[in-house]
């Protein structure tokens, strides 16, 4: 069975794996607070179909309650340890299969072990409240191995943490117009990528939502990412090869290498 990668847009991605389907961060809004989605269309109700949804920070970005509800009954989902607590709401969730995780647990999900990892992020639920969550990547082995790093900056002993990967699924922008600390940008993810070996990479988290009445505020960081860090990882990791998926758009990969 051949590895398939569909990227919806934001950090929400689709792998299917051994027959299992993995969902990251799923985010299914038009309109998210003072965000709106400016290209690529609502993931299509099919997208919403998953054996485990990854969860990898608070951030309503990435943790979105509405999106997560829509999930089918019995599907598990994997969140921070510490998200229970930190957000009501999902102790509402009573038709999903919630399993909190810390760095270095691991979960089987059909034929699929699922490695929680550290990410260098911001874990708090914004903009309220002092609770947080360790911010966390995964990385999900089956036939392949591919890490999902939800939102992170690079740190120290990242390719130690995360270990070898064939795949790796980078955020490479954001959703405004600068980019604070704890976040990866086309350069550190070309950078990440050279430490972390993949032989196949796909650029997530931009080009997606932009803040409502800044559309001509610095457009080339909602525009760009995508193609600036193809280019620069053929200078850091020139064995690499980037998909560069369009919203919607799918990739299937080899198995481990």
């Amino acid at each position: 069975m051949r590895v398939e990668v569909t990227w919806w847009g934001h950090a929400t991605c689709t792998l299917e794996d051994s027959h299992t389907r993995v969902l990251t961060d799923p985010l299914f809004a038009r309109r998210l607070a003072h965000l709106r989605r400016r290209r690529g269309a609502v993931p299509p109700p099919e997208a919403l179909r998953a054996d485990v949804a990854l969860v990898s920070h608070l951030h309503s970005d990435h943790l979105h309650l509405p999106s997560l509800a829509r999930l089918a009954p019995g599907t598990r989902l994997l969140v921070p340890r510490g998200a229970l607590r930190a957000v009501p709401g999902l102790r509402r969730l009573t038709a999903l299969d919630v399993t909190e995780m810390a760095p270095g647990d691991v979960t089987s999900v059909g034929a699929l072990a699922v490695r929680a990892v550290p990410a260098l992020h911001d874990g708090r639920r914004l903009p309220v409240g002092r609770r947080h969550a360790p911010a966390l990547g995964y990385v999900v082995e089956g036939e392949a191995r591919t890490y999902f790093a939800g939102d992170t900056g690079l740190f120290e002993d990242m390719a130690k943490e995360v270990g070898p990967v064939d795949t790796a699924l980078l955020p490479v922008g954001g959703w405004g117009p600068y980019l604070g600390e704890g976040h990866l940008n086309a350069g550190r993810a070309a950078e990440a990528l050279a430490l972390l070996g993949a032989a196949d990479a796909v650029p997530v988290h931009y080009g997606t939502y932009w803040p409502i009445g800044m559309d001509a505020v610095r457009p080339h960081e909602f525009h760009a990412p995508g193609h600036e860090f193809e280019r620069l990882a053929a200078r850091h990791a020139p064995e690499a090869v980037v998909h560069r998926l369009d919203h919607g758009g799918s990739v299937r990969l080899g198995g481990a290498r």
